[in-house]
């Protein structure tokens, strides 16, 4: 597949399948639908498929970790069919009959799905389930260093749809992808989905195509005097180390008031972290960065692993690792996004500071993406909320677990995080189904609702 000529040969191919399967799809009931859904969903999480699943997944990407992956199919799958199991999709979905409005649901036809080799597990599950639920069809374009892992998942969805009575193309994969081939598959789809780094979005957004990408994580988490010092150290230790932090969710920033500082770092080496020297500081970034870029060498691997480049001695039990930092931007990498279980810690006196912070950071990296906050006082999370750039805010959890959705939270799940025009994306919400649906408005005629000028102007008037 070397010439353009090919690449584009070969996706017409692959778009005219998924054409015809869109076309049978289209007249599926609400109930066909379900089903269909619930048993792709049952492939990912039944046992057998999913530790096979994760498992190739690691061994193939070499991101990671078995049980992070293993835990993101479990969870994230369940999550995702529980927020979309009851919704309709098919046909009328909303009357406001006040308004005389009717809504109609339609496919929008064949979504071309781009899949990071971060999270090559969940991510085309969940991307299969939406497109499913608003009766379209699928075309993969994964990131190379993943295509075997989603082949096989590929394979498992398109044997499920065939036992259920649905045409296999509905899921379709490139199956040696190549740059050329995935801008074919951008161009030639209805509607493209990126979900990985920003190179990736910006091309989704050059194609000519309508597109939902995502913009570049970087979270900053503040933790205040208020906090619950161990509970919060727990919580980020259970984030930061999730699979790795091959999440862009992942915790990438403290910024921790003065007064608790040195508590909380006692807290976080009880969890598990371990604070680096001034020196050692000075090997661990040049590890991490070369020629200003990000090591992939050690992108999502153990703290021992990320340790032993930098010529550091770590111990079998730390498994994250620390570094205070007072700068931010270019010159002061720590404060971007590190891809791996290595956290900067910030100090701050108030709480205009602490915001402060955070807008820095995130517009150096990570704007509109998310921060978080361990606080026990409400108007904090408001005033962070109302004074930060960023389009979600988790407070008092996990951050990789509570941005894409958690159990303990009303986020919807999703392994796609829109960052608003903040992050250069089109919505801030976390996408879903109803981003992969064309609706229909039917306006009926009501009565007349003409306000008069008083009610329109009031006080403006008499001026």
């Amino acid at each position: 597949m070397n010439s353009e000529m090919n690449a584009q040969e070969y996706v017409a191919g692959l778009m005219q399948r998924a054409r015809k399967a869109q076309e049978i799809a289209e007249s599926y009931t609400q109930e066909k639908v379900d089903k269909l859904v619930k048993a792709l969903a049952w492939t990912a999480v039944q046992e057998g498929n999913a530790q096979e699943i994760s498992k190739m997944a690691v061994e193939e990407s070499r991101l990671g970790n078995y049980q992070g992956k293993y835990t993101k199919l479990q969870k994230k799958i369940r999550g995702l069919l529980r927020d979309i199991k009851d919704e309709k999709s098919v046909g009328v979905i909303e009357r406001d009959e006040k308004k005389g409005l009717i809504k109609i649901a339609k496919p929008v036809g064949v979504i071309g799905a781009l899949v990071p080799c971060t999270n090559p597990e969940a991510t085309p599950f969940a991307k299969a389930m939406c497109a499913v639920k608003g009766r379209n069809a699928i075309v993969f374009s994964p990131h190379p260093r993943t295509k075997k892992t989603n082949k096989r998942i590929v394979d498992m969805m398109r044997e499920t749809l065939k036992k259920y009575g649905a045409p296999e193309d509905l899921i379709v994969t490139v199956e040696d992808p190549t740059l050329e081939i995935s801008n074919e598959v951008m161009k030639q789809c209805d509607l493209i989905v990126a979900t990985g780094g920003s190179p990736m979005v910006r091309a989704a957004y050059s194609s000519g195509t309508p597109a939902y990408g995502v913009g570049t994580g970087n979270a900053v988490i503040i933790v205040d005097e208020t906090a619950d010092i161990k509970d919060a150290a727990h919580k980020i230790m259970l984030s930061k180390t999730f699979d790795y932090a091959t999440s862009c969710s992942a915790e990438n920033s403290l910024i921790i008031h003065e007064s608790i500082y040195e508590e909380m770092i006692q807290a976080l080496k009880e969890e598990g972290g371990y604070l680096v020297s001034a020196q050692e500081k000075e090997k661990l970034q040049n590890a991490l960065w070369v020629d200003g870029h990000l090591n992939p060498k050690i992108i999502a691997q153990p703290a021992q692993t990320i340790a032993q480049a930098a010529g550091i001695e770590l111990s079998e039990d730390r498994k994250f690792i620390m570094v205070e930092e007072q700068g931010i931007g270019k010159d002061y990498p720590f404060s971007g996004e590190k891809l791996s279980v290595v956290v900067a810690l910030y100090k701050y006196r108030t709480f205009e500071e602490a915001i402060d912070k955070v807008n820095a950071i995130t517009d150096y990296q990570g704007k509109g993406h998310s921060c978080g906050i361990h606080t026990t006082n409400d108007d904090r999370m408001i005033e962070l909320g109302s004074k930060t750039k960023v389009s979600r805010i988790m407070v008092r959890q996990p951050q990789c677990y509570g941005n894409t959705g958690d159990w303990v939270n009303g986020m919807p799940f999703t392994m796609t995080l829109g960052c608003g025009t903040w992050g250069g994306n089109i919505t801030t919400e976390n996408i879903g189904w109803k981003h992969f649906i064309n609706i229909t408005w039917i306006a009926c005629p009501i009565q007349a609702v003409i306000p008069s000028d008083e009610e329109l102007f009031g006080d403006i008037m008499k001026n």
